[in-house]
């Protein structure tokens, strides 16, 4: 087996200090090699007795340190891609309108902002477990899968909306660097097709569930009687959970859920009633698919990935709302948290149709169809009217933005573009009442003109603006076209590698 062992650097025989280039990004990753090492007992991390253990002890770490790592790493990405995004795109004229206000650009604001919602829910609730003395395993998949995938998605988003602003590199560029080195993400601490088709649902099918861990314990007891008691035990409770599973699946779905308990009332409560739909649901899907299928449902990857993408959606839904409540209930909020819980339930619901689809018993796949969906699929995807309202909340100087991005480092100086983008918004903001008298001058005839500044010299030459307030519009036209600027190189920096990324 493997062994883990501490060795100092120095030790003869080490060689260590090359480096990895991963996508053009300084990731401090590289190779350790060894030759002829003699590695003493006592360097052995546990000692001599935890010789072949290591396997093991990278598992049980691996546990922990993906639930931070990665998923952190996403979630300042993610906030990075809010904050920048949603200010750039109010502040970026086209056709005289921020470019936030076109409903394309607004789609993918809402898909960036509530992604974003998602990943810090996941992040923060799944670390407070770990800050206990957890050690959540199939947790830790779940955030490093979705929150890496969704941080790629939402890199996407980001890139599409800032345009030209996001791939021309240079120091005014925040944003290219990260999308560079977003597969380095998705392939590190387990691959994502890896995470998604064997991990999530294949390691905690077993051991999650309520009674098949203890079946398979009682029939391997070296006590024949006792284990004999346990596995009767246990198989009728499994017996009573799969029959209940089978009616709560069917009646939580005819009635749409409007019949489950709920932990409270309010705007939020039906997204607890559907969660305890589906997971009605993805419980008899899972007993049903153990039962045909056994061992060999571990090698179907596409239906296990399926299964796992349902509990997924279940447990960061969930997170939505636990980070909803911690929050305080904050209602300016609450147009996040309900394209999230739409988004992911919506996404639970299309999986558990795929698995079913693609169930290779079609007598069986056409009785749980009736269990689970008896009067189809009738959950819906966020609406356009639920995402225009979360546009707002990012292209406006709200609490909500600041929630979102929340210790994002956005000090207003020289070289920090995010600061920047967040002060030349609240400018914007500020001068909105001049823009009016602006507009109102140009529709009236008393102006016109395409060019701004010459707009606003005959703005306070008609006396339409005071001097003070013209200027303060030069200033501001100015400081946004210092923002939306892109960096530009003479051929000589670029073929000698000077130029700044």
């Amino acid at each position: 087996g493997i062994t883990a062992a501490l060795i100092p650097t120095d030790t003869d025989g080490i060689e260590i200090g090359r480096r990895h280039f991963p996508l053009n990004n300084p990731f401090q990753n590289g190779p350790t090699r060894g030759k002829d090492v003699f590695v003493p007992l006592d360097s052995i991390i546990g000692g001599p007795e935890r010789a072949g253990q290591g396997w093991r002890m990278l598992v049980e770490q691996l546990a922990a340190g993906r639930s931070i790592v990665l998923p952190a790493n996403a979630a300042g990405g993610a906030q990075t891609a809010v904050y920048g995004s949603g200010a750039y795109t109010r502040i970026r004229r086209q056709f005289n309108v921020p470019v936030s206000r076109f409903e394309g650009v607004g789609e993918a604001l809402a898909r960036i902002a509530a992604r974003t919602y998602i990943i810090n829910a996941a992040v923060s609730v799944t670390c407070t477990a770990i800050s206990r003395g957890e050690k959540p395993a199939v947790p830790s998949a779940i955030l490093k899968y979705h929150c890496t995938e969704l941080g790629r998605k939402i890199a996407d988003d980001a890139m599409d909306v800032q345009g030209g602003k996001g791939i021309m590199l240079g120091p005014k560029n925040y944003i290219g660097r990260t999308y560079q080195a977003i597969p380095i993400a998705i392939t590190v601490e387990g691959a994502n097709i890896l995470t998604r088709s064997l991990i999530i649902y294949g390691q905690g099918a077993i051991r999650c569930h309520p009674f098949v861990l203890k079946e398979m314990e009682a029939a391997t007891n070296e006590n024949h009687s006792q284990g004999l008691t346990d596995f009767d035990t246990a198989l009728f409770g499994h017996i009573g959970y799969a029959f209940s599973n089978m009616a709560r699946s069917f009646v939580l779905a005819l009635t749409h859920a409007k019949l489950s308990m709920t932990p409270q009332s309010g705007p939020v409560a039906r997204y607890y009633q559907h969660i305890n739909r589906y997971s009605a649901a993805f419980a008899l899907a899972s007993d049903i698919a153990m039962l045909n299928l056994g061992g060999e449902l571990k090698r179907r990857e596409s239906l296990s990935a399926r299964l796992g993408d349902v509990f997924s959606s279940m447990y960061l839904a969930s997170m939505v709302l636990k980070h909803f409540e911690d929050q305080g209930r904050q209602e300016d909020d609450l147009p996040l948290v309900e394209w999230a819980c739409r988004c992911l339930l919506y996404q639970a619901q299309e999986q558990l149709h795929g698995f079913l689809r693609n169930f290779p018993n079609r007598f069986l796949a056409a009785g749980l169809r009736v269990l689970i969906f008896p009067r189809g699929r009738m959950y819906s995807a966020p609406s356009d009217k639920l995402s225009a309202k979360i546009v707002d909340l990012i292209t406006y100087p709200t609490e909500s933005r600041e929630r979102l991005c929340a210790g994002i480092y956005s000090t207003t100086e020289p070289g920090n573009p995010l600061g920047l983008l967040q002060e030349a918004l609240e400018a914007v903001e500020a001068a909105t009442p001049l823009e009016n008298k602006l507009r109102d001058a140009r529709h009236a005839g008393v102006i016109g003109s395409d060019n701004p500044l010459e707009l606003i010299a005959q703005a306070e030459t008609e006396g339409v603006l005071t001097a003070d307030e013209a200027a303060q519009l030069k200033a501001l036209d100015e400081q946004v076209m210092a923002l939306i600027d892109v960096d530009d190189f003479t051929a000589e920096e670029l073929a000698a590698g000077t130029a700044q990324a």
